[in-house]
């Protein structure tokens, strides 16, 4: 396992209540590293965290660990099989009515 790996098994570790469902894999190509992570359903909120700011820590953090090496690293967390995700085709309250152009002119008719 190389550093990056490495690091990223480290920290996913620490955070979650089932490291040992802790997956990662690690591919390279000319665009440079990709870390796949894959972790237990119940320990994706503690992996993205509150508006995804846990997510965006570690990728930072992974990058200067790939700058360290001279090489671009990148992380994609993959989406578990029960996630909540997956089994609700609800629209999220937050997602705004979209309406048609025709509508949008008539609002603005006084």
């Amino acid at each position: 396992m190389e550093n990056d790996a490495q690091f990223l098994d480290y920290v996913v570790k620490g955070l979650v209540d089932h490291p040992e469902s802790v997956k990662i894999t690690r591919t390279v190509d000319e665009m440079g590293v990709l870390l796949g992570l894959d972790v237990h359903p119940e320990d994706m909120g503690k992996i993205i965290g509150r508006s995804g700011n846990t997510a965006k820590a570690i990728r930072i953090l992974l990058r200067v660990v790939g700058m360290k090496n001279n090489a671009r690293v990148n992380l994609k967390i993959n989406e578990p099989e029960g996630g909540k995700r997956s089994e609700s085709n609800e629209t999220p309250a937050e997602s705004p009515k979209v309406e048609s152009v025709d509508d949008v002119i008539e609002d603005l008719k006084i």
